[in-house]
């Protein structure tokens, strides 16, 4: 009708043509991301290497995506020398965290001395963290009662319970050779079983 305002067609359909591509491109880079379509970014081959070894005696253990960087971690050892896990890199740790109030944690440790005395050394390190709060007596002396001849004895001075998320204990971190987690068990476990041994050595290898 005359008076009403005209709209001005745009000819052509160059502009649809270029949209479409973009779309194509973006949907090609997020399938690239996810790996494929309906799956999510691929897990890294040391991941995928240890998922078919969450059996057995550690079958309670959570496998991450991913490594992630582990948060700073303070204590002393029975010397009363600070410490922190910088000074284990280079290595894989076993980091059980662990108090002498904790039933499950007194049970495992016995476990935890004999991987330790199996496969420690330049390579691998399982290191038990107390966060007892009355000084390092208590557990110094369960060592002594329970007859721990190869782990180390060290001490909470920060807040590991916090930092490393710990909703329970014994929790024990899978620690790679570059300072990050891989994996955790929430509980205890018999760490110097088949199961146990065959999963770190191929965090080892990894």
């Amino acid at each position: 009708m005359d008076g009403e305002p005209k709209v001005k067609r745009r000819g052509g359909s160059g502009g649809w043509i270029a949209l479409a591509a973009v779309a194509v491109v973006a949907g090609s880079v997020l399938y690239l991301y996810n790996g494929g379509a309906g799956k999510g970014p691929a897990a890294p081959a040391a991941v995928l290497a240890l998922q078919g070894l969450v059996k057995g005696e550690v079958a309670a253990f959570t496998l991450r995506d991913a490594p992630i960087a582990v948060p700073p971690v303070t204590f002393k050892d029975a010397e009363g020398k600070e410490a922190d896990l910088k000074a284990w890199r280079g290595k894989v740790v076993l980091l059980n965290i662990w108090a002498t109030w904790c039933a499950p944690c007194r049970h495992e440790m016995p476990a935890l001395d004999a991987l330790k005395a199996e496969l420690g050394g330049k390579d691998f390190d399982v290191l038990a963290l107390s966060t007892d709060r009355g000084g390092i007596d208590k557990p110094k002396k369960f060592w002594t009662e329970t007859g721990i001849k190869a782990l180390g004895l060290y001490l909470d001075t920060g807040d590991a319970t916090h930092s490393l998320g710990i909703l329970g204990m014994p929790t024990t971190l899978l620690i790679d050779r570059e300072g990050r987690e891989i994996g955790r068990l929430v509980g205890p476990a018999e760490w110097s079983s088949p199961e146990a041994k065959a999963l770190l050595l191929a965090a080892l290898k990894g």
